[in-house]
Formats: C-alpha cells, structure tokens, sequence
C-alpha cells in the first residue's frame, strides 16, 4: 500500500507530500521518543507520534521512513514543515489519537 492510499483510506491531512510520491508502506511505529524509533523503526514504516519539532524529520529520512504521522490535531512548526520539504519526507496528521490511529493503521496493512 502506497503512503497516497494511506492518506485516503485514513482521512489524513496533508502537511507537505512530495511530488509524485508513491513511496510503499511496510508496517508503522508508534512512539514519542526519537531514541526508541532510531534504535526500533524500520525502513518503509510510517511513524506515529505527537513531536511537532524539527528532528523528527532528521529521524525520519535516518531511518529512511515512508511518513511522518501527527496524531490529535497537532499541527508541525513551520521549521518541520520545512526540513520535511528538504528531506522530502511526507508529513502528515490526523485528529485521531495514537492508540486509534495505529489500529486502523495496522488492520489497512494486515
């Protein structure tokens, strides 16, 4: 599944997508903390979490992510939105919760 199918099927807003983007989704991670994605997440995983600030696009594009998701309405700071656009890292958001996002996350990838 595809992160453009992704953002349909969940309803995410869309805080800066690439263009032409058709990166593939391989499973997600949920986490808060940068030192437990670093040393958990996988390539391809589309990453859940509350952080709005910049480095969670450094860790993204380390871990070579598929997307940034922000959970509960959190909107990224203007320097997110700009290193997602010089890292070329899909950032995106929903008003949903972490807990709920990643279940219907998980049964989409199932």
């Amino acid at each position: 599944m595809s992160v453009n199918e992704i953002i349909e099927k969940l309803n995410l807003k869309v805080f800066y997508l690439p263009q032409g983007t058709m990166r593939d989704v391989k499973g997600g991670y949920t986490s808060d903390l940068l030192s437990d994605v670093m040393g958990h997440a996988e390539e391809g995983q589309v990453w859940i979490t509350l952080q709005t600030h910049k480095n969670i696009v450094a860790v993204a594009s380390l871990k070579e992510l598929a997307a940034i998701v922000l959970v509960k309405g959190f909107v990224p700071e203007a320097e997110t939105v700009e290193a997602a656009i010089a890292e070329e890292i899909p950032l995106l958001g929903s008003d949903l919760g972490a807990f709920e996002l990643s279940g219907k996350l998980y049964d989409l990838l199932k």
